[in-house]
C-alpha cells in the first residue's frame, strides 16, 4: 500500500476538519525513505520467511538503512527474539545486507535472480518492480465525501464518536466507494514501479524464538527513524483523521518514529479514527473487537491497542497464506478455521478491502473499492515475487 496516497483518498475529502497533506515533512522530504508497503509470509515449501519492502521513491537513498525486524516467539503477542534484516545501498549497484550476525550478502542484486548470501541463507532483489497494491483512490475520495458532507449537514455523532449515518447515506457511501467518477473501479495505482526490496531466508534463522512472527519495517537515517509500517492503512489513515494539518504532522512523526512496543500512546487516537470506519455500513457498535458492553470510552480500545503495534503477524508452522489477520483472527476472534493458515501478507491479498470490511462490519467481506485485484500477476512462490514493470502476463 501506498500510504502517502493512500492518505490523500482517505483526508482530502476532509479538508475543512482534518489533514489533508500526503505524509509527514520527513518522508516527503526524501520519498526514499517512505515506506509503501510491507509483505511477509512463508514459502510454499514451508522452508522460507519471504519479505517485501516497497519504497515510494524511485530508487535508494546511500545514507538511509532499511530494516525488517522480525520478532519470534511461542505464544501470539508475546515475542521473546528479535531478528534484524538491514540493507543498505553504499555505492550505485551494490546492494549490502545482513540478517543479524548469522549471514550477509554485497553486489549486485538488481537481476531478476537476486544475489545470494555468502552462507546461503537469505537470497536478496533490489530494484525497480511493478506495485501490487492497487487501491480506486477517487471512489474511495467520494466515500469519504458522504461522511463530510453528513457531518457539515449536522449529523451527530453518538458517545465514542461514531457518526450516525442513515442507511440511505450508508448505502450512497459504499456504492461511491466502488466506482470511479460514477463508472467502473479504476486502479489509481496502475503501473506504479517503486523501488523494491525482496529477501527470501531461511526459518531459523528468524524464528529463534519461537514459530510465531511479527514482522515490520523501518527506514532509518543519521541515528533517526524515519518511517515505519506493518499491517497496511494504519499509520496514515487512522491517525489524526480529523485533526488539523499541525497537529497530525506531530503525532505523525512521533509515530513514524516510534517501536511496536512504544506505540501505546496512540491507541486512543487510532480509535477517534476507528469510530468514524465503523459508522461506514450505518450501523456503530459492529466492526471487528469491539466490546458491546464496554463504556462507549473503551469501545474502540481492543482494536485500536492491536493497530497500534502495527506489526504483521505470520503462523510458520503453516506454509498456506491465503487471509490477512488470519493469526489475529484465530487468537483473538476465536476464528478455527484460520489456524491453519500463515496470516502475514503475500502481493496477491486483497489486503486493503478485507481491512476496511474489519473495520466497518467486523468481518473480512462486504467493504470494498470495487477493484479486487492488480492488473499484472505477481507470485507467491517464484521469486522475486512482484511482477517486472511492463511484463505482458496479466489478469
Amino acid at each position: 500500500m501506498l500510504r502517502f496516497i493512500l492518505s490523500l483518498a482517505l483526508l482530502a475529502p476532509l479538508a475543512c476538519m482534518a489533514s489533508d497533506h500526503l505524509d509527514t515533512p520527513s518522508v516527503i522530504a526524501d520519498p526514499r525513505t517512505d515506506i509503501g508497503d510491507l509483505y511477509a509470509w512463508t514459502s510454499t515449501d514451508g522452508r522460507r520467511l519471504n519479505l517485501v519492502m516497497t519504497i515510494v521513491g524511485h530508487s535508494f537513498s546511500d545514507k538511509t538503512d532499511y530494516v525488517f525486524h522480525i520478532d519470534s516467539g511461542k505464544t501470539f503477542g508475546k515475542t521473546a527474539h528479535t531478528t534484524t534484516v538491514r540493507c543498505n545501498f553504499p555505492s550505485a549497484g551494490i546492494t549490502s545486507c545482513r540478517a543479524g550476525n548469522d549471514d550477509s550478502a554485497q553486489g549486485d542484486a538488481s537481476q531478476p535472480v537476486g544475489l545470494d548470501s555468502a552462507k546461503h541463507h537469505f537470497r536478496v532483489f533490489a530494484g525497480l518492480r511493478d506495485d501490487p497494491f492497487f487501491n480506486n483512490v477517487k471512489g474511495t475520495r467520494a466515500a469519504y465525501s458522504v461522511v463530510f458532507d453528513a457531518l457539515q449537514r449536522g449529523t451527530a455523532m453518538d458517545a465514542a464518536g461514531c457518526p450516525l449515518l442513515t442507511q440511505e447515506q450508508s448505502d450512497i457511501l459504499l456504492e461511491q466507494w466502488r466506482h470511479t467518477d460514477g463508472g467502473p473501479a479504476t486502479n489509481f495505482l496502475k503501473g506504479w514501479t517503486p523501488a523494491s526490496i525482496v529477501v527470501s531466508i531461511d526459518l531459523p534463522l528468524v524464528a529463534k524464538g519461537g514459530k510465531l512472527l511479527a514482522v515490520w519495517a523501518a527506514t532509518r537515517q543519521g541515528g533517526r527513524q524515519i518511517d515505519r509500517a506493518g499491517r497496511p492503512l494504519t499509520g496514515n489513515a487512522l491517525l489524526g483523521t480529523i485533526a488539523t494539518d499541525d497537529i497530525s504532522d506531530v503525532l505523525k512523526e512521533r509515530y513514524n518514529a516510534a517501536t511496536p512496543s512504544t506505540s501505546a500512546e496512540f491507541t486512543a487516537e487510532i480509535g477517534k479514527g476507528l469510530a468514524l470506519y465503523d459508522s461506514f455500513d450505518g450501523a456503530c457498535g459492529n466492526q471487528w473487537l469491539i466490546e458491546k458492553a464496554a463504556s462507549p470510552s473503551e469501545r474502540y480500545r481492543a482494536l485500536a491497542a492491536l493497530l497500534a503495534d502495527d506489526r504483521l503477524w505470520v503462523n510458520t508452522e503453516s506454509h498456506s497464506c491465503t487471509q490477512l489477520f488470519a493469526v489475529e483472527l484465530a487468537h483473538l476472534g476465536r476464528q478455527e478455521k484460520w489456524h491453519g493458515d500463515c496470516g502475514g501478507r503475500t502481493p496477491n491479498y486483497n489486503a486493503v478491502n478485507e481491512y476496511r470490511s474489519l473495520l466497518v462490519n467486523g468481518t473480512t467481506r462486504g467493504v470494498d473499492d470495487g477493484v479486487t485485484h492488480d492488473e499484472l500477476r505477481h507470485s507467491d512462490d517464484v521469486f522475486p515475487f512482484l511482477a517486472a514493470p511492463g511484463q505482458r502476463e496479466k489478469y
